[in-house]
């Protein structure tokens, strides 16, 4: 299996791991609306009066996230900044009398908090006529140019693939203005992308999942994959993207009763960061400006408990001793664990391709034969390896099969009970 290889602005977007998706604007304001409905909607309806984006990054630090994306434009072209090419944005809407700025204010609250900031873009816009490709694609880049000039500096470019199905787009002048503007800012899933979209909205990504790809997933709407341009294999991690609330991006008066568990958002963790991409969970925050009371709690449940499970490991990768292919840890005093969680060295690509968590039982000595607890094929930016509860003197992890030579960055063992 050949592996492409990271930039290190790649490599500092997978250690960011977890993010908080922000779907706001106008359709906040309109119960009921869905994607490409077609109904109408005024600016004039757009007042959050309460709007504190200083909530929003303090639910997400206490969550343990690391970034946040907000959608500066959604599929119904209103934009959430004062853009001089459409009128259907803040400035035509009663909020702080049109001299309002969401863009603005969510950037700045990120650099406070310490959050990296991306913004949320959709080629497609119902609002604007999309008559004349050429012209609509000035209006595309002449956008994008005022998001990426008038805020400092922007970490993400999430570009939504949803209703791009039948247009063409400059994607050449498109990146290149992107590319020139702002270079190191990672661009999301179309164009020129830096990662890639898992292929679902449930949060949910494969086993094995590859970091290297030769094509991203395009849309929900098709299911096939677009190629990369020729220029063959690239370093695209994948991010998995899902709802709090089980139905609906922006805010809504009727679903706080589906918020998911703390159960099910601890699975998926495990599916999306334990297999070593990124999650971005959304929430959407209420017609206040605010993220709703409920959701903030959830929020803070999840990071009490990732920080209870993962915060402590028993035993971390100095204290195993390597030996080829095979890093091995020995204790004083049996230890009852129930996970392993391993990272592999990727400034040089990805080389395991198969791999085991073996363990020797309490009590055994290392002649004896170790028990294989787990079984994997990739690592990557990260791998959290669960099994039952198990008394042991020993662990070791074994490389069975590899593209090249291996490191490690961390490896520990736990007990989540």
């Amino acid at each position: 299996m050949l592996t492409a290889i990271p930039t290190p602005r790649q490599l500092e977007f997978q250690d960011w791991e977890f993010g908080l998706f922000l779907h706001f604007g106008i359709r906040t304001f309109y119960e009921g609306y869905v994607d490409w409905d077609g109904k109408p909607m005024s600016s004039g309806r757009f007042n959050p009066e309460a709007l504190d984006c200083d909530q929003w990054m303090d639910a997400a630090k206490r969550a343990g996230m690391r970034y946040a994306v907000l959608t500066a434009k959604h599929h119904d072209g209103f934009a959430n900044w004062p853009t001089r090419l459409t009128g259907f944005s803040v400035a035509s809407s009663p909020w702080k009398d049109g001299r309002g700025d969401v863009v603005g204010e969510f950037v700045d609250a990120c650099r406070r908090h310490g959050m990296h900031a991306g913004l949320y873009y959709s080629p497609a816009d119902w609002h604007y006529p999309y008559d004349d490709p050429r012209v609509y694609n000035d209006y595309l880049v002449g956008q994008l140019t005022e998001l990426l000039t008038h805020y400092g500096q922007i970490d993400i470019l999430w570009f939504d693939g949803c209703g791009s199905e039948e247009r063409e787009y400059d994607w050449p002048r498109i990146t290149g203005r992107v590319r020139q503007l702002q270079p190191d800012v990672l661009v999301f899933n179309m164009g020129d992308p830096d990662y890639r979209w898992v292929g679902n909205e449930a949060g949910l990504a494969p086993s094995p999942c590859w970091n290297t790809a030769d094509a991203v997933p395009f849309s929900v709407r098709r299911e096939s994959a677009e190629a990369l341009g020729g220029s063959g294999l690239r370093w695209l991690p994948a991010e998995c993207d899902c709802r709090l609330r089980a139905r609906n991006w922006f805010y809504s008066d009727r679903d706080e009763d589906t918020i998911k568990s703390l159960e099910e958002l601890v699975g998926l963790y495990h599916y999306s960061v334990g297999r070593g991409c990124n999650l971005l969970l959304n929430v959407g925050p209420d017609r206040r400006g605010l993220l709703p009371d409920a959701d903030v709690r959830r929020l803070a449940e999840l990071g009490r408990e990732l920080e209870r499970r993962f915060g402590v490991p028993l035993a971390e990768l100095e204290a195993f001793d390597r030996d080829g292919d095979r890093w091995t840890f020995w204790a004083d005093q049996p230890l009852l664990i129930d996970h392993a969680v391993v990272e592999e060295d990727l400034r040089s690509g990805e080389r395991v391709q198969r791999y085991a968590i073996e363990i020797w039982p309490a009590g055994s000595s290392p002649r004896g034969t170790p028990i294989v607890v787990f079984g994997g094929e990739s690592i990557g930016h990260k791998a959290i390896c669960p099994f039952p509860p198990v008394k042991v003197q020993g662990a070791r992890l074994t490389v069975l099969q590899s593209g090249g030579p291996v490191g490690l960055r961390a490896l520990g063992l736990y007990h989540i009970g």
